[in-house]
């Protein structure tokens, strides 16, 4: 998709969003609450201490085109609000350009994000961290905790329609197959500066790393969450880890009628609720009311 549509798309589900999102929030999350008045809450303060509750920072990662602060922003603040210290990075971005990330190949991003976790559990003391990703974002927790050798450090990942084992973005890579070939659309995404579309699709090298062998590690608690109506990473199963151990989970399993579609995942009540059981599942709780998430 390009960076335009991307961005336009997201803004105006930002908007449509706004309003209840800032309803919910507010009642939550108290003006300054990332800072004070939450024990153990924090949004990218690394004077943060985790609680006794939630003893283990939560690292999120954007998708593709996005940045730290649009995407998984709303989630953070609710965990935040909920007394997790909570980080987030624009990874993937440009020198000079910095206002979109994820554009560097997923290898070469993948050291940015371990770098910074390292710099999380320094600041916190922190043993562990949990990683929370959408989209790209996932999938680079996914190779994050399979190739950058702090699997000890990481104590769950919950990868929001992740393509884990790459995506024909609703048949459009095997229509340019068919129209330019493959080689001639990567040389394309290279040139122009966006290397990380070569890696997300079937075959990419990003794809053929994670999936040599297994890709869930030891001690590591894994959850894949995504939407039977994602539109970007398809075929929707393709986002699974069809591993011992590790819980796959399709939105519409506990909100049958919820339309949420790739963009939306990162914005939708349901999957937050999703992701919260995911982190903390000693506290896990059912989904009684459950919301409209956007198609888009």
């Amino acid at each position: 998709m390009a960076p335009r549509t991307r961005a336009s798309r997201t803004r105006t589900l930002l908007a449509r969003a706004a309003l209840p999102l800032a309803l919910l929030l507010g009642a939550a999350f108290p003006a300054n609450a990332a800072t004070e008045g939450v024990t153990g809450g924090g949004v990218n303060d690394f004077s943060c201490r985790p609680s006794a509750a939630h003893p283990e920072p939560v690292v999120l990662l954007h998708g593709t085109f996005a940045t730290w602060y649009e995407d998984l922003n709303f989630l953070q603040l609710d965990l935040a609000a909920r007394g997790y210290c909570t980080f987030a990075l624009t990874y993937g971005a440009y020198d000079g350009f910095p206002l979109v990330g994820g554009l560097k190949p997923v290898a070469v991003s993948n050291l940015e994000i371990k770098e910074y976790v390292e710099k999380v559990r320094g600041a916190t003391g922190a043993d562990k961290v949990s990683v929370v990703g959408h989209s790209e974002g996932g999938l680079q927790a996914l190779y994050l905790a399979k190739m950058q050798g702090i699997q000890p450090h990481i104590k769950a990942v919950v990868a929001i329609a992740p393509p884990t084992h790459g995506t024909n973005a609703a048949g459009l890579l095997d229509l340019g197959d068919k129209l330019i070939g493959r080689a001639t659309m990567e040389k394309i995404v290279t040139t122009i500066g966006i290397p990380v579309l070569a890696d997300e699709v079937p075959g990419g090298p990003a794809i053929l790393a994670l999936n040599d062998g297994p890709v869930a590690q030891p001690g590591i608690a894994y959850t894949i969450i995504t939407s039977r109506y994602d539109e970007l990473v398809t075929p929707t199963e393709t986002a699974f880890v069809r591993e011992p151990g590790v819980k796959n989970q399709y939105v519409q399993d506990f909100c049958p009628f919820d339309p949420v579609g790739h963009i939306g995942e990162a914005y939708d009540l349901n999957v937050w609720h999703m992701v919260r059981n995911a982190l903390d599942p000693r506290r896990a709780t059912p989904i009684l009311v459950c919301a409209v998430g956007s198609p888009g």
